[in-house]
């Protein structure tokens, strides 16, 4: 594989070709391919040549259909399921049984629970008492996020939002320059370039100097960003590195189920997130769908151990051994930061038991009571969060969506669009971001409530990935992010219910993807 990468040092352009074949990729994919290929063969064989086998098989089909629609997933996931079982005759329930859910070994269930054991102990009881009664709604919000999340609400941590890739970061430079103790990143694609490279060498002094420096990144999402043996390569520099799930070539949920997160922690006392993922486009370097809009959270005091504990879960879940600490990760630390705000994970089902993001989103949607303003590059919804949007501003809540207007993906790009004549009918302001492509998933209610983190809209994010976010009430940062939002709006097209006709042939397209968007 052959990719060019350019890049500013010194205010010089730069242009370097890297040479790699993502071999340890590749066959991964075959091995799978394979094993698939091997399980339904056999079955298709069993039923040719063993007599009566064939009624095992439509017993098993029958068996599939009815647990798939006696289950608790939504809807809108079990229709595509539906399809393939009833359409593909035995390919179709054994792709079921590969790929439908996630099966966790005891093994691993055993390192979850000890891993969340040697985390920080701490309590929320006071502090959701205190806001139960001050703000009844805010609190019911903050305990039901607490309690599906496994999170604690924090107070005494100041927040800090910025805009803009780049402007995150100068700040994280900075930040890391000033590390004492340990730097913990973990992120969904970390990518050869300026950015990495401007990150990398403070890590490599530091790891010099004794910090306990670690990074977890994506597999798949640094298949085509990073060499197969990256890892290794980090090691040589004391850095203690690992890919988040592996891709060993397992028949299984393994391609599914990535971590999206975007997480860095800086001596236990500084905490970054929000959706700026390590390559040179997020600081617009590198131009690939027009201005890149996106945005980072700075997080210093009590709530970054929740960030840390998230890291800790994640790469003590990918490592051999049980990660050893020769520092406290969670140090108590003093901020004088206003509000409330709660940091939390997500992910797939059975390590979370619910869908935090979605529970949230819902929820603060129904709670509204002026305006919901939420930018996502992606729109891929169910039916239920698409009647959360449309109840919120039928009850006469502004309801505003801002969306890119230059697309990374036009298939999913078709799929976002299809959602539009739904939403405009019922009263939601719909917005594209005319200078280029929106990869902030912002979302602000009111002035006072705000999430701000990973989590796109989209089945991707909603269902399958581990993502994570932070939940503020009444922060430093909110009249930040109202003036982020503002400036955003202004700079976007308005869609209306002329710019949304189309032909035939693509409203039947979209009408097609859109049944297995799920899936996808």
């Amino acid at each position: 594989m052959k990719r060019t990468m350019r890049y500013s040092v010194n205010g010089k352009q730069v242009e370097r070709v890297i040479n790699y074949i993502p071999v340890r990729y590749i066959f991964a994919v075959l091995i799978t391919l394979l094993e698939v290929l091997a399980m339904i063969g056999t079955v298709v064989l069993c039923c040719y040549y063993i007599p009566y086998f064939y009624l095992a098989a439509f017993a098993t089909e029958v068996f599939c259909v009815i647990r798939i629609i006696a289950s608790d997933d939504n809807p809108d996931y079990k229709i595509p399921w539906l399809l393939f079982v009833l359409i593909l005759p035995i390919a179709g329930f054994m792709l079921y049984f590969i790929f439908y859910s996630r099966k966790l070994q005891k093994k691993f269930i055993r390192r979850l629970e000890e891993l969340r054991r040697i985390t920080y102990p701490e309590e929320s009881d006071a502090l959701l008492s205190e806001l139960s009664a001050s703000d009844p709604q805010a609190h019911g919000e903050a305990a039901m996020l607490c309690r599906i999340a496994d999170a604690h609400v924090f107070k005494n941590t100041s927040t800090t939002y910025y805009p803009l890739g780049e402007e995150m970061h100068a700040a994280l430079l900075r930040d890391l320059e000033n590390s004492q103790s340990f730097i913990y990143m973990e992120y969904f694609i970390i990518e050869e370039g300026e950015f990495w490279g401007s990150i990398l060498n403070i890590l490599k002094e530091k790891a010099a100097a004794g910090l306990d420096v670690r990074v977890l990144y994506d597999d798949i999402g640094c298949m085509s960003t990073l060499p197969g043996n990256y890892a290794k390569r980090l090691a040589a520099d004391g850095i203690r590195a690992t890919p988040f799930s592996r891709l060993r070539g397992n028949a299984d949920s393994e391609f599914n189920n990535r971590s999206h997160r975007k997480i860095t922690v800086i001596d236990g006392r500084i905490g970054y997130t929000g959706g700026v993922n390590i390559a040179d486009e997020y600081i617009n370097r590198v131009e690939r769908f027009g201005h890149w809009k996106d945005v980072g959270l700075r997080l210093e005091g009590e709530g970054v151990r929740e960030l840390c504990r998230l890291f800790l879960i994640d790469y003590g879940l990918n490592v051999r051994m049980l990660p050893e600490t020769t520092v406290d990760p969670f140090p108590r630390v003093e901020s004088r930061g206003r509000g409330y705000v709660i940091p939390f994970g997500d992910g797939p089902r059975p390590l979370y038991k619910r869908r935090v993001a979605q529970s949230l989103i819902s929820t603060m949607l129904a709670d509204a009571r002026s305006y919901a303003w939420i930018t996502t590059p992606y729109l891929i919804i169910d039916n239920g969060l698409c009647q959360d949007l449309e109840t919120a501003a039928l009850r006469g809540v502004d309801v505003r969506l801002v969306l890119p207007h230059i697309p990374d993906k036009k298939m999913v790009f078709e799929m976002t669009r299809s959602f539009y004549p739904r939403l405009l009918s019922a009263g939601v302001r719909i917005f594209e971001y005319e200078p280029g492509f929106v990869h902030a998933k912002t979302y602000l209610f009111d002035d006072r409530v705000a999430m701000v983190g990973t989590v796109n809209l989209d089945y991707r994010s909603l269902v399958h990935h581990f993502e994570n976010g932070v939940w503020m009430l009444d922060t430093d940062c909110i009249g930040d992010i109202r003036r982020d939002l503002d400036d955003t709006i202004s700079r976007s097209i308005e869609v209306t219910a002329a710019d949304i006709r189309t032909s035939i042939p693509k409203r039947m397209f979209r009408a097609v993807v859109r049944i297995f968007a799920p899936l996808l």
